[in-house]
């Protein structure tokens, strides 16, 4: 057993002859399998072929300094809100691949969550989305279908959602709770990395401080009645000044 970015402590079980084994989360000798956090989710996929990977690949190495499209153990969980009302509309505004801010690809996030609580992955979780500048390299990216930070909090079936969903990422990627932030917050994240300067200070409104704060405190909830342990909150790092 050994200990995981003081999330949890993971091992492997195997649960019968023949059957791979499965990451677990072990607290005060119960276990709680990651499979079993997982959500009903939707595989709705964007295009996203050699061509757009090698646009990823190029926008990573122009921003970051890393020509890959590959988003390998990531570190930080965004949230995000469409400022749409509808699922089809930020479904085809990803799948166009249309240039942002004079740059392909187009942007894209791992999932949207519709207003009826339905969870649509968009894209697979080893792929780079362009959702948050800075974080892009070490960000899953979640949209939720609303025009407001509380249209979105105040929306119970799309909430309950969202949280299991982003719980489940959380285990399954050893991410803990002070990495669950907002597209706003992402100006002070540690993890907040960005070669233009002028871009560095760029971002969205969407999920700012408080209505982050609310979230993060029903996440709390959730995990504690899963007996999932989320680790310590967000220490933030101005890294830019911004």
């Amino acid at each position: 057993m050994r200990a995981v970015a003081g999330l949890v402590a993971v091992l492997s079980i195997v649960a019968g002859p023949g059957v791979p084994h499965a990451q677990a989360v072990v607290i005060e000798n119960t276990t709680v399998t990651v499979s079993t956090l997982k959500p009903p989710i939707v595989w709705k996929p964007i295009p996203f072929g050699d061509r757009r990977k090698a646009e990823m690949a190029g926008y990573s190495k122009r921003h970051y300094g890393q020509h890959t499209w590959h988003l390998r153990d990531p570190k930080v969980i965004v949230e995000h809100y469409t400022d749409g009302t509808s699922f089809s509309s930020a479904w085809n505004t990803f799948a166009a691949n249309s240039p942002h801010d004079g740059e392909l690809p187009g942007t894209c996030a791992h999932f949207i969550i519709d207003r009826d609580g339905t969870i649509y992955q968009l894209v697979h979780l080893w792929i780079r989305c362009r959702h948050a500048v800075g974080m892009n390299y070490t960000a899953i990216g979640i949209e939720h279908v609303g025009t407001s930070d509380q249209m979105v909090l105040s929306d119970r079936a799309q909430m309950r959602s969202s949280l299991r969903l982003t719980l489940w990422l959380m285990a399954k990627f050893h991410i803990n709770i002070g990495n669950v932030i907002g597209h706003r917050e992402s100006l002070v994240s540690p993890y907040r990395f960005e070669l233009y300067p002028s871009w560095r200070c760029l971002v969205h409104a969407d999920f700012p401080h408080w209505a982050m704060r609310r979230y993060r405190h029903r996440l709390r909830d959730l995990a504690a009645r899963r007996g999932v342990p989320v680790g310590k909150g967000p220490v933030w790092e101005n890294v830019y000044n911004c």
